[in-house]
């Protein structure tokens, strides 16, 4: 693997855990904790998105072959997901799969929805599966894939332990910019994984 293409899976997983993007939810979700709960939850939610995350890089690979389903297939699947989540942090929508009306204090929200889908949501789940099926170094690419999540994750922890002072420092304004410009990078992306699975296909 070249230097650029590990700096293209690990942009695509950070985009896609979207560090930033993710305080004003957190803040919903548990910001009328005590400070000593949010850490809690905080280590609870990221152990539990790596947990998930690892498992699909060991078994994503198994699973395409297990269901039958081609590379190229999957490429413009994973290229169509891009695409909608991009839209919806370009618009400024609230990503469909990021969501949640429950109260923090009737339930722990550290494994659902921060830890799943919030922190690893279907996009991540799916980078991983098509970086993984594409490898000729399963393990090479599964190293990458492991430490992008890491660092994605770790970016995450500070962003939501910071998050009041982000959203003073930044405003809602900024961390919105911050977010269209995510949603952009991953637009081109998902155009890209559309026309490498039409390639992988034979289509062009």
């Amino acid at each position: 693997m070249t230097a650029a293409e590990v700096f293209t899976v690990f942009v695509t997983v950070l985009i896609l855990v979207d560090p930033f993007g993710l305080v004003p939810m957190y803040l919903s979700l548990a910001g009328e904790l005590s400070p000593a709960r949010q850490r809690r939850t905080i280590v609870k939610a990221v152990l539990t998105a790596l947990f998930s995350l690892t498992a699909f890089i060991l078994i994503g690979r198994q699973t395409l072959a297990v269901l039958g389903i081609s590379p190229g297939s999957f490429f413009i699947a994973g290229g169509i997901i891009f695409f909608v989540i991009s839209l919806d942090m370009i618009l400024g929508h609230p990503q469909r799969t990021k969501t949640s009306k429950h109260d923090p204090e009737l339930q722990d929200i550290a494994v659902f929805p921060l830890g799943v889908p919030i922190l690893a949501g279907p996009g991540t789940f799916t980078t991983i599966v098509l970086h993984i099926s594409e490898a000729e170094n399963q393990f090479l690419m599964g190293s990458v894939l492991f430490v992008s999540v890491v660092l994605a994750l770790a970016i995450a922890v500070v962003t939501m332990l910071t998050a009041e002072l982000i959203l003073r420092v930044l405003h809602r304004t900024g961390v919105q910019v911050i977010q269209r410009l995510m949603g952009m990078i991953l637009c081109g992306l998902a155009v890209q994984f559309v026309y490498e699975g039409l390639q992988k296909l034979d289509i062009l």
